[in-house]
Formats: C-alpha cells, structure tokens, sequence
C-alpha cells in the first residue's frame, strides 16, 4: 500500500476535482465543498495514528463516491421550477422492467 501521506494528498485531490464536476457553475456550491474539504482535512492535519487516519481516507473516498454517484445539480429557472443537471455518468439506460432476462447480444 502507497504511504499514507501520498494517500491523504490523492483523496484531497480527487475530492476537489469531485466538488468541481459535482456542482459546476454553482459558485455557491463550490465554494461551500471547497472550504468543507479543506476545513475537515486540516481539522485532521495533526493525526498520526495509521489506523485513524486509514478510516478517515476510507470516510473521504466514501463521500467522494456519494458526491459522484448520487448528486445532482438543479438549477432555478422559474420560482417553482428547477431544471435539472444530470452528469452523462449518472444516465442510464431507459430498459422497461421484465421478469424475464434479457439475451446479451
């Protein structure tokens, strides 16, 4: 396993490239992730036990995922309507319900 410094400063990252697709062009939404990730990260900077700080980096890559796989951004267009933002990672195929299995092609 990669030390644990480089794998504190590869979550950061990823975290912070996360944030950036997660909640583009929300400048509100960004900015709050930004100062939460790095809030967090330093609230933490002093620990030195491997154990704890392993948690924390299976904690952070589990919000990570969260943050990618289940957020999506609205956007206000009229007040009571918000239009929705999907990313291209979260679309799925629109494939109707059947009991019996599909035959792969």
């Amino acid at each position: 396993m990669s030390h644990p410094i480089l794998c504190v400063l590869r979550l950061f990252k990823v975290l912070h490239r996360t944030r950036q697709d997660v909640f583009k062009d929300d400048i509100r939404a960004l900015t709050a992730a930004r100062n939460k990730i790095n809030e967090e990260f330093r609230k933490n900077m002093q620990e030195t036990k491997a154990e704890n700080i392993n948690q924390m980096i299976k904690f952070g890559s589990d919000v990570e995922v969260v943050l990618r796989e289940t957020v999506i951004q609205g956007v206000h267009v009229e007040d009571n309507k918000i239009l929705l933002r999907p990313r291209d990672s979260l679309l799925l195929e629109n494939v109707p319900y059947s009991d019996t299995p599909r035959k792969k092609a």
